[in-house]
């Protein structure tokens, strides 16, 4: 049951403390557009994607009207596009071009996919497409792109973290007009999760349905705040807060992507809590890290502060919904 203390402290979560809906991201397999031509692949592909996510951001949008909740992206993440192009052969750019174009259409913010998994090797299709990063982010606006080289069980690919290396200082020379914009729309991954939302690593993992709806949900903002209420709280008082905070959040994601999910007519995948910092002042995982005691974030005790905080937001997400998943926490190795 709400309460009108519970309804007037996420209108101030809201309007006050950053807290917002980061994405509602549609993910489509593509797996069915399959062809040894690749214009005839690439024509599937654009029609699908209207298709399935024709009307994602008009649904996106009424939402945010019905419940007062900012949704800031609407996107779409499709099956890694070097499986195409182990079909089709052919020049990769060809699909880049083709998403961006299906992207604009329906009108979503990114497009994410063009993407290669070689943990443990390079499979057909791979090379071309890693190759084709520089030249493919330079040339379409919407699209993202990732390669995961590792994995905990398989080890580092080394070859292709070495290609990649090159790729970046590549995307970074073809967009040195746009502020190098290019290595901006690409993550090089270990441990890449299947159902991860957010923008530039979303990609439809293989072991998903044919078509999903998830929700990333962002509030670092939110979590600060809610510390900054109990400055002598201990390590375990701490916790109690960051998990209870991320409940809150969680909840509000779930509410979202249910309600989306029964408009698009597709199933519910994941909610995915994001403690990454946006442009906004406050809006940042250091300022947390420092309302729970670190003088400044970067100081002794900063990595024992951040997987505190990591194992605070999963429980409490976890508590919330059955459907976390994704990223839903800090980059501790990042950090």
């Amino acid at each position: 049951m709400l309460n009108l203390g519970d309804i007037m402290e996420t209108i101030n979560m809201i309007q006050n403390e950053n807290l917002d809906i980061r994405t509602i991201t549609m993910g489509i397999s593509l797996l069915d557009c399959c062809d040894s031509d690749i214009d005839a692949s690439c024509k599937k592909v654009y029609e699908k994607i209207l298709r399935k996510a024709g009307d994602l951001v008009t649904v996106g949008e009424d939402i945010s009207k019905l419940y007062g909740i900012p949704i800031i992206n609407k996107r779409v993440s499709v099956t890694p596009i070097a499986m195409l192009v182990a079909v089709s052969g052919g020049d990769p750019v060809k699909y880049a071009k083709t998403l961006d174009r299906a992207g604009k259409e329906i009108g979503v913010n990114f497009i994410g996919g063009y993407s290669a998994l070689v943990h443990k090797g390079f499979s057909a299709g791979d090379l071309e497409l890693i190759r084709s990063i520089p030249q493919a982010l330079s040339e379409t606006d919407q699209v993202c792109s990732s390669v995961n080289v590792g994995t905990t069980k398989a080890g580092i690919n080394m070859d292709a973290v070495a290609l990649m290396g090159q790729v970046i200082t590549d995307a970074a020379k073809y967009t040195a007009d746009r502020n190098c914009i290019g290595p901006a729309k690409l993550v090089v991954f270990c441990n890449a999760p299947e159902d991860n939302p957010f923008m530039a690593g979303a990609f439809h993992g293989v072991g998903e349905s044919d078509c999903v709806i998830n929700v990333g949900v962002s509030g670092p903002g939110v979590v600060r705040a809610a510390l900054s209420k109990y400055p002598d709280a201990d390590l375990n008082r701490i916790a109690d807060i960051i998990k209870k905070t991320a409940f809150k959040i969680t909840r509000m994601g779930q509410l979202v992507g249910t309600e989306a999910s029964k408009r698009l007519g597709v199933p519910f995948g994941i909610v995915d809590l994001s403690l990454a910092p946006t442009p906004a002042v406050g809006d940042s995982v250091a300022h947390i890290l420092e309302e729970m005691g670190l003088e400044m974030c970067g100081t002794h005790g900063t990595t024992a502060a951040l997987a505190l905080l990591n194992d605070a937001v999963k429980k409490g997400g976890v508590m919330a919904s059955s459907n976390v998943g994704g990223l839903s926490g800090a980059f501790i190795p990042v950090s």
